[in-house]
């Protein structure tokens, strides 16, 4: 039985990777499901946004309600 030995390189001491080539990448391929969770992802951010500004825009007093 042979032992490994691994070697532990702290990232500040690495080489640099070389970077890809980006206008070469094309869109990332997705499955229905994750496509699904995205969008439902997307969905929620944008609901949430309103209603931070609706809460935002109340508390200003902008809106007048009807008492």
């Amino acid at each position: 039985m042979t032992s490994q030995v691994y070697r532990v390189v702290h990232p500040l001491d690495d080489h640099p990777e070389s970077k890809r080539d980006v206008s070469a990448l094309g869109p990332m391929p997705m499955t229905p499901s994750v496509r699904l969770s995205l969008f439902a992802l997307r969905a929620y951010l944008i609901l949430m946004t309103v209603l931070v500004a609706y809460h935002v825009v109340d508390l200003a007093g902008v809106m007048f309600h009807r008492s």
